[in-house]
């Protein structure tokens, strides 16, 4: 089966240093009119910009279990603790780019994850070893920094936003550890979503070579400059064919910019709605033109999207006048406009258009999350439970508008542990009592009703059990 797979190292880099004389098709682009024309090389702008592209060393220890009882208290103390389970190194590499004089490297977050030790390798054939500034495992981004008294040879971020299908690009990075190696194509598609497992999903596809090895690594234009960080690859059997994806450069410069704040997370904006994909039959009902945009489903009391004017059934197809084509292409478009910033959302409803004015800011906790651990007999003992708000619900990665209580930790060998309730389960009602609050099922688990009618919410399925 088809898979897609993360990189490791990547080649992304060169761009014609001749100026053609084809006609002009459009801003600074033409195609090739000449055997001279065809004759034209990358080197130039490969020997410009291959000494910004390092390799990612990231090495990590790992407990190997050598008990089978490991781990588990009864049998450890009925059986004994026989062998102590052993540590292994392991290693992985891939790619990173340098973006500022001083050191500073963009990667991606699955790089480095997890890492205890992680060194850059320059290409020169210097190492060093990095810290790490900032990463986030839900763009899959990590900013890294070296220590160094001399200028590094950087890339410069550019907008990604002008980038087209069919432009000429190039990749540079370390593929199966082979060494730096550049590759070129274009750019396939824009927008590309439902490529990895995490929350992001705006990518650029390239036919550009990236193999296992090149995550990290840099996406070049024809101008020299980085539009988008080698992520992931479409393939069948781990190499690859044709079909590979970066992060845009205009997100990577977002990202680059709270690291050079000193942040220690990196924000997105708070909305307060959710939204799903335009299908064609919604498309139909709600008279649209096209099978685009993202769909209006909830708002949450009091947020920014409804002090916005934004409502439910509404469509919203374009950001600060760039088109959206999906709900995730929505989340990029306002995380790259920046918190404390306003938004211009472009709505549809009922074949009228309008712009709406939405403020950007961070989920903020809106009432005390009051953790507090469950103890006693009831179903809900070993449980800490939480009080959420936009805040707790960003964290634990919930729908935002999400409300109600809900589990943050289940302790091992619990009653709840054993009767199948994890973090991140809603608790929506007790024996018929809707649940608002820590405080109720505080209450709740200090009485004795004989049996449980518990009412959970769970990925966005309601769960009702029965326990005695």
């Amino acid at each position: 089966m088809p898979r897609f797979d993360r990189l490791t190292p990547i080649a992304v880099i060169a761009a014609l240093m001749v100026p053609l004389s084809a006609p002009v098709l459009a801003q600074d682009k033409a195609v090739p009119q000449s055997q001279l024309e065809m004759q034209l090389s990358f080197a130039p702008l490969v020997k410009q910009a291959r000494g910004a592209v390092v390799n990612v060393y990231a090495e990590r220890l790992v407990e190997r279990r050598t008990n089978l009882f490991a781990g588990d208290p009864f049998l450890e103390q009925f059986f004994g603790q026989r062998m102590p389970n052993r540590t292994e190194k392991q290693s992985s590499l891939g790619s990173g780019v340098i973006v500022e004089e001083n050191g500073i490297v963009v990667t991606n977050n699955h790089v480095i994850d997890g890492a205890d030790d992680i060194k850059v390798a320059l290409a020169d054939g210097r190492e060093f070893p990095v810290k790490v500034l900032l990463k986030d495992d839900r763009l899959d981004l990590a900013v890294l920094k070296f220590e160094t008294d001399e200028k590094m040879p950087t890339l410069p971020i550019g907008n990604s936003d002008q980038t087209e299908v069919g432009d000429l690009v190039l990749a540079i990075g370390n593929p199966f550890g082979v060494g730096q190696t550049v590759t070129s194509g274009i750019v396939s598609a824009l927008a590309r979503n439902q490529v990895t497992e995490g929350d992001f999903g705006f990518f650029i596809q390239t036919d550009a070579a990236i193999n296992p090895g090149n995550s990290g690594g840099a996406l070049v234009d024809m101008k020299g400059q980085l539009i988008g960080i080698n992520t992931a690859i479409f393939s069948k059997g781990g190499g690859s064919n044709g079909v590979g994806f970066a992060i845009p450069g205009n997100l990577v410069r977002v990202f680059l910019d709270a690291a050079d704040r000193g942040e220690q997370s990196f924000e997105r904006p708070y909305i307060g709605a959710s939204f799903e994909p335009v299908t064609s039959d919604v498309a139909e009902a709600l008279g649209l033109k096209t099978v685009r945009g993202a769909l209006v489903v909830n708002i949450a009391e009091d947020g920014p999207a409804a002090k916005a004017g934004l409502k439910a059934g509404q469509v919203v197809t374009a950001v600060n006048g760039i088109p959206v084509e999906h709900p995730d292409a929505l989340g990029y478009r306002l995380t790259t406009t920046g918190l404390g910033k306003t938004a211009q959302l472009t709505v549809e409803e009922s074949g009228r258009e309008e712009v709406l004015d939405l403020t950007l800011a961070a989920a903020p906790e809106t009432r005390p999350r009051d953790i507090q651990l469950v103890e006693g007999r009831s179903p809900f003992a070993g449980t800490r439970i939480a009080n959420l708000s936009p805040r707790v619900a960003y964290e634990l990665r919930l729908p935002t508008e999400a409300t109600g209580v809900v589990i943050t930790e289940v302790v091992r060998g619990s009653p709840a542990a054993r009767l199948g309730f994890a973090p991140k389960d809603i608790l929506v009602s007790v024996n018929g009592v809707n649940i608002n609050a820590v405080d109720d099922v505080m209450k709740l688990a200090d009485s004795d009703p004989g049996f449980w009618r518990v009412e959970i919410e769970r990925d966005g399925q309601r769960i009702r059990q029965i326990f005695r």
